[in-house]
């Protein structure tokens, strides 16, 4: 029957069923299906077998036990540290039992924070604040009391009682960044532990795994004073692992039961975490390769720590999952343990507000990138670290996540070492300050000695930070970002007994403490204590001198009120007064003394007068050995000259003018500078050096360039074995050389070769000046000079005075002082105070209170020629106070005049360079305030060039 493809079939059209047909196709179809059914069984089974299971059991099979300790897990996870507690404890948890109570008698004390009643704004301002004289005294490693005269036979046991006698007495200084003891010194390959280099993002890493508790650096650190360091991680790795908050006492000899990293911690309690961040160029420097890996840029960089953070987020998100449902459900229902991740657990807590971070970072970029990330992620900085640009952009640091915008721990005026820390100000910390935000000065140890870095804080006060500001830059500003408040950084009832008492106002020139206590337990057995005078400061903080970088330049000026002049006296006129007048004209100096006439001439022709108060006349400054000249930017090659342990070559050939370091350098009182070309890396030499002017725009400028070739150069430190595969090879080579100059033809075809200017060198026309620290290669090269000076004698059949020697660098050669003078041999000390970060500089002196004196001291105390030099172009900012510090340590040894002299007449006398006797006249310095002094400004200087001066106003 056929139907219509529309149409459905009447009902009467169904074909009635044939059951056994029926029941044979079902059969067959039956038996199909539990083939089809076999099959994907089979097949099912092997994919159970290949494919991974989810990690869960029954809750019959889970531990109880273990989710009992997993539920106890979430309330920690939960809790967010509270700063822990300084007032109401009975004694200090890193007391050792057994140890007296001590009693410091009439000391002039800085509390750290304002007088009770003082407002918040007042305060901030400064008021409120003052040195008091009071007695300090100490139990059970706390502050127990501070009031006057405190009556030892009142106490319940006796105390010991040690006399002030007046000195200034503070906290314990705190540095906030640190790599003590995990970068040891001196410098060995062995003990370098500061950054783990198997990955970028290392967060699971901690400091306190590396801290070497021998590392000398920990007593020295400790003998400027300072108590507390933050050791953090190295800055290679955008995230570098969990930092540790440690006091400089270590073992029996420190008053200490134990000698272990656990025992050094600042609170055994480990109330809070820390961690160490980096943004910028070390990351992509370090880890980026194109096409391989990164990060190679920032770009790169800003992935990597929000990808870091994704997983930290995620692992937080799968606690908080599993904690909720334990308490919800009961653990009995759950199938598996708390998710736990150890790579991650540290970023975790961080996101948990349980870690206090702090980043490196430098450029405006960096800053606000990662003041983004702790937006998106929800997590608060304590401060940004290095921090150079922060200054330029505090309203970018207050949207950073929390409640307080990051802090600026920072250098006083370290910059230009690399591209990122090109831009910055030695002002930044006011200019933060004023905009409400927090300056903390640290010296990132070994990058600065931590020894000082209180001369950090010293400095902004220089720089015009207020004065109570700078001395809380270095002890409660840190204090409080540690989250160690109440119990670190002030002198009150109730904090830990850290406790310094200096020679002088910490914040000057050369301060040095007499005695350190921790936890209330001296730490010098026997200290040697400089010669200064007591002097009892006034009850409220001095005053920071103003601050600018604006300049005029003229051609006459008038300067009043000046109190020493430090020129020839050939210049002074008249009365030798203490209110001396300085005349100016075409860019000259006409007069110094009364200058009646000058006056008057000057009031008529409209001659700008400037009153000083205690005006000082220097000379300017020299600089001997450094890069200035040669380099603008020091890790960067296009801004250098360069150089090779295979090349010798001319600096003159390589003078570069304008840059920021050399306009620094005129600012500061750097009008001359005497530059070598690099034997392998900074301050480190290798051919002729060229005398120039700083403030000179190219070398064909007239005055540009003083002295084409000054000395011949060579290196024996260290890196002499970078070219010469060894110490002794290099010493021969050198001696091979100059006994071929004295046999040599003295007229050479080219002047201008190597051979050529070691002739120079052998007649005695050219000093051969040698960068070298050990006192064994000391030693090595006065032999040579010894067997030179035999065959130039021999040779020319006269007695020859020998060859003129100059060491540079010469931080061991205080132990050949005496054999030094005997040979007439000067010395550039650069840098002026080593700190053994060196091999070849490990018995460097480092100062009171572990040495009596500096190499400086001993070198002089012999009749050594020297002079100070710097070993990094940044400090074109500080010669002045090098040369105070020297004045200031030296017990008397030296005078004002001997001091200045340091940094620029014994530079020419060493060197043998003669001065024209008009240079006087129109190259000089004015200061306000001594230049050996904090505080000191500069408000003109006369460069050489042209009839111009300029003045800083």
């Amino acid at each position: 029957m056929q139907f219509e493809k529309s149409e459905l079939p009447p009902y009467s059209a169904v074909v009635v069923p044939d059951w056994r047909r029926r029941w044979s196709v079902r059969r067959s179809r039956g038996i199909r299906f539990v083939a089809l059914a076999c099959l994907a069984f089979i097949v099912y089974a092997q994919w159970r077998q290949i494919e991974p299971r989810p990690k869960t059991r029954s809750a019959s099979q889970l531990s109880i036990e273990k989710l009992n300790e997993d539920l106890q897990i979430c309330s920690k996870l939960r809790s967010k540290p509270q700063d822990p507690i300084g007032v109401g404890r009975a004694r200090n948890a890193r007391y050792v039992d057994g140890h007296k109570p001590t009693l410091i008698k009439n000391a002039t004390i800085w509390i750290g924070e304002a007088a009770e009643g003082t407002s918040a704004e007042d305060a901030r301002a400064g008021k409120g604040f003052s040195w008091v004289n009071a007695d300090v005294l100490l139990e059970y490693g706390l502050i127990k009391e501070v009031r006057k005269d405190i009556d030892a036979k009142s106490l319940l046991y006796e105390p010991l009682i040690w006399d002030a006698k007046g000195r200034q007495l503070t906290s314990g200084i705190i540095d906030m960044h640190s790599h003590a003891g995990v970068d040891s010194l001196p410098d060995l390959v062995g003990n370098d532990d500061t950054n783990e280099m198997g990955s970028n993002i290392t967060p699971y890493v901690r400091s306190i795994d590396g801290i070497n508790v021998w590392d000398h650096q920990i007593q020295v650190i400790k003998s400027g004073g300072v108590t507390t360091s933050l050791v953090l991680p190295g800055s290679s790795n955008n995230i570098g692992g969990e930092a540790f908050v440690i006091k400089h006492a270590v073992g029996n000899p420190d008053g200490r039961n134990e000698t272990s990293i656990a025992d050094m911690l600042a609170d055994p309690d480990r109330n809070w975490r820390y961690i160490k961040m980096a943004c910028g160029e070390n990351s992509k420097r370090t880890y980026g390769s194109a096409g391989e890996h990164g990060p190679t840029s920032r770009l790169g960089e800003s992935y990597e720590f929000r990808h870091a953070f994704e997983q930290a987020a995620k692992l937080v998100q799968a606690q908080d999952d599993w904690c909720n449902v334990a308490e919800s459900v009961g653990i009995e229902s759950l199938n598996t343990y708390l998710p736990q991740e150890l790579e991650w657990e540290t970023l975790s807590a961080v996101l948990r507000g349980q870690v206090h971070v702090n980043t490196h970072c430098y450029t405006v970029p960096d800053l606000e990138a990662f003041v983004d990330h702790t937006n998106e992620f929800k997590f608060p900085v304590r401060a940004f670290h290095h921090a150079h640009q922060t200054f330029l952009v505090p309203e970018v640091l207050k949207r950073a996540y929390g409640d307080s915008p990051p802090a600026s721990a920072l250098f006083a005026d370290n910059m230009w070492y690399k591209a990122e820390a090109y831009i910055g100000s030695e002002y930044a910390g006011k200019i933060l300050y004023d905009n409400g935000l927090t300056p903390i000065y640290v010296s990132d140890n070994p990058v600065l000695n931590a020894q000082h870095v209180v001369f950090e804080a010293a400095k902004s006060f220089g720089y015009g930070l207020p004065y109570h500001v700078a001395l809380a830059a270095v002890t409660t500003a840190p204090a409080e970002r540690l989250g160690l408040g109440e119990r670190i950084g002030k002198v009150k009832a109730g904090f830990d007994a850290d406790i310094v008492v200096w020679d002088s106002d910490p914040l000057s020139v050369g301060a040095a403490p007499v005695q350190v206590w921790i936890d209330g337990t001296a730490q010098f057995d026997d200290p040697v204590e400089l010669n200064k005078p007591i002097i009892t400061p006034p009850g409220p903080p001095p005053e920071a001198r103003a601050a600018t970088d604006e300049s005029v330049t003229t051609n006459d000026v008038v300067f009043t009120g000046v109190s020493k002049s430090f020129l020839s006296s050939d210049l002074q006129q008249g009365s030798h007064s203490k209110d001396l007048t300085v005349t100016i004209s075409r860019g000259k100096i006409t007069c110094v003394g009364t200058c009646e006439a000058e006056l008057e001439i000057a009031s008529k022709s409209g001659a700008k007068v400037v009153a000083l108060k205690d005006g000082y006349l220097t000379r300017p400054f020299t600089i001997f050995g450094s890069t200035l000249g040669l380099n603008a930017i020091d890790a960067e090659k296009d801004t250098d000259n360069g150089g090779s342990p295979e090349v010798f070559s001319r600096a003159v050939d390589g003078l570069a003018f304008e840059t920021k370091k050399l306009h620094y350098a005129q600012k500061y009182g750097v009008t001359r500078a005497i530059s070598a070309p690099k034997y392998s890396s900074q301050a480190t030499h290798q051919g002729t050096s060229v005398g120039f002017r700083t403030a000179a725009k190219h070398a064909l400028e007239e005055g540009a360039v003083f002295a084409d070739d000054v000395a011949v150069h060579y290196t024996l430190d260290l890196h002499a074995k970078s070219g010469s595969t060894s110490i002794s090879n290099a010493v021969n080579t050198l001696r091979h050389k100059l006994l071929e100059a004295v046999d040599a033809n003295a007229t050479a075809a080219d002047p201008f070769t190597e051979a050529a200017f070691l002739a120079k060198v052998v007649d005695g026309s050219l000093p051969l000046s040698i960068t070298v620290h050990s006192a064994d290669a000391i030693a090595a090269v006065l032999k040579v000079k010894e067997v030179v000076d035999k065959a130039v004698a021999s040779s020319r059949g006269s007695i020859s005075s020998g060859i003129s020697l100059v060491i540079i660098g010469g931080a061991e050669s205080f132990l050949l002082a005496d054999e030094l003078a005997a040979a007439d041999v000067g010395v550039v000390l650069s840098p002026l105070l080593s700190y053994r970060n060196g091999w070849d500089q490990r018995r460097a002196l480092t100062g009171a209170p572990l040495t009596n004196g500096t190499a400086v001291d001993q070198l002089v105390a012999a009749g050594v020629r020297v002079a100070v030099g710097i070993d990094e172009d940044w400090l074109v900012r500080d010669v002045g106070l090098l040369a105070g510090i020297a004045y200031k340590n030296g017990g008397g040894a030296l005078s004002e005049r001997d001091a200045l002299d340091l940094v620029s007449s014994n530079v020419y006398d060493i060197l043998g360079l003669k001065k024209k006797g008009t240079e006087d006249t129109r190259e000089f310095v004015v200061f306000e305030g001594s230049p050996l002094e904090i505080g000191a400004r500069v408000r003109a200087v006369g460069n050489g060039i042209g009839d111009e001066v300029t003045v800083y106003v």
